[in-house]
């Protein structure tokens, strides 16, 4: 079996490990970041929602993503279009975006190994992990490290192995494809609330071009028990909704994933081990979307092992800091996000028709601060001060979860 020696390693080459990755390599430690996939992105599991302001702030290349300005819901008896003058949102092109991140990381001095599958973790006489075993192919490597960042996606490999963490419970599950429209409005996406589109989940139509689009579904587990393949192509044979009026569809490529949905459940730091991403449940429920959070927080978590390891002390009181920050920034108000998908999940479709009256009285930046689970103090308060009592009072009550 080979050994090799490194600083940091990171298991999963998606956003949060590249970001991750590429950080510890620049604080000056050597850094492995290892793929199970023949290469970065080889099979896309995300549709890739984000917003512009955070594609801008991690050098993300505008040919990485498709700008969005309109919004439009449907429900089964009501539409809604909010309408932005400068797009604030964007539909990412996930295998060019993860690749672009990976590519950095290599560049910073990572070094990336694909098609390496970790099938053991490592562990001292203490029960510390101390590195990773996998495979590549036929040969066998063992990868010995001082800190091991678990960014494996939903799966948790690093964290699961060692005991930390058992199978998420509620979760989201997606199914796309990737298709070609004969018409789109290509800066307008659309979500489809329901029980026709989805029962515990919502559908959507992401444009990433001029002339192609991501049409999905997404529904809650276990709070239905709706498969989302079946009911994405019963959607697509029967041109549902605004479906209809992309004209001929022709299907490209069909994308599949899980996201977990527990709100920030988990602890993420342990001696010698730190948890990122979707490892670490940071996804916004809302939406279910979380690439800037793995970004950003795999950032964090390659800063913050940088430091241990210069420090000479990896253990998890070193690691803290991590947990701190990624804390202060989106607890609480992922916590508010969660009381607003409680209620949502449980909406009637003539509920869901009066639910998208109150989201119609939201200017654009309101309507993108409440669906980025952007709920500050200050944001409320401006609320309270722009619309009609009854509108707000549901809106408060929809965070506070009363």
């Amino acid at each position: 079996m080979d050994k090799l020696d490194f600083d940091v390693i990171v298991v999963g080459g998606g956003p949060a490990g590249s970001s991750a990755a590429r950080m510890v390599a620049e604080n000056g430690c050597t850094v492995a970041l290892i793929e199970k996939e023949k290469e970065i992105a080889e099979t896309v599991r995300t549709s890739g929602v984000t917003w512009i302001s955070d594609i801008k702030k991690f050098g993300i290349p505008e040919d990485c993503y498709n700008p969005i300005k309109k919004f439009s819901f449907c429900s089964p008896k009501n539409a809604v279009v909010i309408e932005d003058q400068v797009a604030k949102a964007a539909v990412l092109d996930v295998r060019k975006t993860y690749r672009f991140l990976a590519s950095r990381a290599e560049s910073s001095g990572s070094q990336v190994f694909v098609s390496t599958n970790v099938s053991e973790v490592l562990q001292d006489s203490n029960g510390n992990c101390t590195g990773v075993i996998a495979k590549s192919g036929e040969r066998q490597i063992q990868f010995n490290g001082k800190v091991v960042i678990d960014a494996s996606g939903f799966a948790s490999v690093v964290a699961k192995e060692l005991g930390y963490v058992k199978q998420w419970k509620k979760f989201g599950v997606g199914a796309e494809f990737e298709v070609k429209t004969e018409k789109l409005e290509y800066d307008n996406w659309w979500l489809m609330v329901g029980q026709e589109y989805s029962p515990a989940g919502y559908a959507w139509i992401f444009p990433t071009s001029k002339n192609t689009a991501r049409i999905g579904v997404g529904v809650g587990k276990p709070d239905s028990d709706v498969d989302p393949t079946v009911r994405l192509n019963e959607l697509i044979d029967n041109k549902k909704g605004p479906i209809k009026d992309l004209g001929e569809i022709e299907k490209i490529e069909f994308h599949y994933g899980l996201i977990p949905n527990e709100g920030l459940s988990r602890k993420t730091v342990y001696n010698n081990v730190i948890l990122v991403g979707d490892s670490a449940g940071q996804a916004n429920p809302l939406v279910l979307e979380g690439i800037r959070y793995a970004i950003r927080f795999g950032e964090v978590a390659g800063r913050v092992a940088a430091d241990a390891i210069r420090n000479d002390n990896v253990n998890e009181t070193a690691l803290m800091p991590y947990e701190k920050e990624w804390k202060k920034a989106i607890e609480s108000k992922i916590n508010s996000a969660v009381k607003v998908q409680n209620r949502w999940v449980g909406l009637s479709d003539e509920e869901w028709d009066k639910e998208l009256s109150i989201i119609e009285e939201l200017t654009a930046d309101e309507f993108l601060d409440f669906i980025r689970a952007d709920f500050g103090v200050s944001k409320m308060v401006k609320l309270a001060t722009h619309h009609p009592k009854m509108i707000v009072r549901q809106l408060f009550n929809m965070v506070k979860g009363t």
